[in-house]
């Protein structure tokens, strides 16, 4: 074999050698980092392990957990990390991992004093290289359940077709509520709606507050109206509030006025009667 042949058969083979490994190069390097919550020993997370962090305490206490990262590729990762609320403190801001290897970062949970009770909401968010996992955290925190509820500020707007009847509901307790809502409206000559509230959220959450609007196209046009608002729950919570509609300002005055010059004519009428008689 000349020195030519030799060098030529050499590139064949290394082309050959460098085809085959790349795909597996190329795909132990392109696999995505994970994270979610460290399980116990010193095993990796597995699809059998916790899909999210779930704490439970006193107002007060400072609860405890770690995040895994885990790194599969052939190449170092770094990762960002930070928790969505003030109670998550992470013990770094950053990681970095090397290849093929799992580091878990320990996390705290500090529950303020005066919060009440009841299941809060957060995550722990972790992001690098264009991925970004959010691995979602439910804080339990111990106490009675108290439920509270509020209906404010019921109005109507607009006339005739295009009256709108608006109002707010608020939670003001420590437990999210699914509150049911009818609407009733009463007018000078008796009822004059009543039906269940549209567009309600399924759950209120604890100090959350949300603005409704409901259309009432078949509202009087010649009449005074008392509108009330009526929220219960399933536990037995109730409020309500009430709002006056008159789509004609002068209607209540005119009728008053109206009344009251009816009843004069009569009184003068009897005294007229009564004097004819003597």
């Amino acid at each position: 074999m000349t020195p030519r042949t030799r060098t030529a058969a050499l590139c064949a083979a290394l082309a050959l050698l460098v085809l085959s490994a790349a795909p597996g190069t190329a795909a132990a390097d392109a696999a995505p980092w994970t994270a979610a919550p460290a399980p116990g020993g010193r095993k990796g997370p597995t699809a059998d392990d916790r899909p999210a962090f779930y704490l439970e305490g006193a107002p007060g206490t400072v609860l405890e957990d770690k995040l895994s990262v885990v790194n599969p590729g052939d190449r170092p990762r770094t990762v960002e990390l930070h928790g969505t609320g003030p109670w998550i403190s992470l013990a770094v801001p950053r990681v970095d991992v090397p290849p093929r290897t799992r580091a878990d970062v320990p996390l705290t949970v500090t529950v303020p004093a005066g919060v009440g009770p009841g299941d809060h909401a957060a995550a722990v968010v972790a992001a690098g290289e264009g991925r970004l996992v959010r691995v979602p955290m439910t804080v339990r925190v111990g106490g009675p359940a108290l439920s509270a509820l509020s209906v404010e500020h019921v109005r109507v707007s607009g006339t005739g077709r295009g009256a709108v009847i608006r109002y707010a509901l608020v939670n003001r307790g420590n437990t999210a509520l699914a509150p049911r809502l009818d609407i009733r409206a009463v007018g000078l000559f008796g009822e004059v709606l009543r039906r269940p509230a549209t567009g309600v959220p399924a759950e209120l959450a604890p100090g959350g507050s949300v603005r409704l609007a409901q259309k009432w196209p078949d509202a009087p046009r010649l009449d005074r109206v008392t509108v009330r608002v009526t929220a219960t729950t399933s536990d037995g919570t109730h409020a309500a509030a009430s709002g006056s509609y008159a789509p004609l300002p002068w209607l209540g005055p005119a009728l008053a006025v109206s009344g009251a010059l009816a009843a004069a004519g009569a009184a003068v009428r009897l005294v007229r009667r009564r004097r004819a008689r003597s």
